[in-house]
């Protein structure tokens, strides 16, 4: 059931295109063409000259694709103060706190999901927290399941979703409530309330947690 997120490309614009600026940007302090990026991504050339030119958006799985390709972990890609060419990374401090005001989220926008990026002034951390609007209301309107490394625990705020994945039968979420799972399983989160659906996600990297 679980397939690769390619029969249906969110082409969704990135609020002002920070996101592909913000590729760009890495690129050139590599100095690296785009089929550099394809390469350590996986992410075809194409798709990642539309995201570079606000055309199109990515997915989850696809945004830690491209980190990962730049030798970054998600919340580092997400920060600007983060140092090209790969120098060595300085040991994670004891004692870090980082407070979210509203507002200060990183967005990034898809057909199926408004992600909103808390504390990424933070880098280096084992876990990404996530507010995340919900917008397909069937698994048919969201398309192939996703899937990327680690795990995630979602919790519903607002509205009422449901959980799909490639193992189990869907499950309902109502606000209160939430659904620990494996990311690397296939799956998939749409709304089922009138108005708006909105979780928090904390979704660990398995390539943080093994630094």
């Amino acid at each position: 059931m679980a397939q690769s997120q390619t029969a249906k490309t969110p082409e969704t614009l990135v609020e002002d295109n920070e996101l592909g600026r913000r590729i760009h940007r890495l690129r050139q302090e590599r100095g690296w063409k785009l089929a550099d990026l394809s390469k350590k991504s996986g992410i075809a050339t194409s798709s990642l000259s539309k995201v570079e030119n606000g055309v199109l958006s990515l997915t989850y799985d696809r945004l830690i694709m491209v980190a990962y390709g730049f030798g970054l972990t998600l919340s580092e890609f997400l920060t600007d103060d983060h140092k090209a060419g790969g120098s060595p990374k300085p040991a994670v401090p004891m004692g870090r706190v980082s407070v979210h005001r509203d507002g200060a989220a990183k967005l990034v926008s898809t057909e199926n999901y408004d992600y909103q990026y808390m504390c990424t002034d933070v880098r280096n951390k084992a876990i990404t927290p996530i507010l995340v609007e919900v917008k397909s209301t069937s698994i048919e309107e969201f398309g192939p399941l996703i899937t990327h490394e680690g795990e995630e625990f979602i919790f519903v705020l607002k509205g009422q979703i449901e959980v799909h994945t490639e193992l189990y039968e869907p499950k309902l979420l109502n606000e209160g409530e939430g659904v620990y799972l494996d990311s690397a399983m296939g799956h998939a989160f749409v709304k089922k309330s009138r108005g708006k659906a909105v979780i928090v996600s904390a979704v660990t990297s398995v390539q943080a947690l093994s630094r």
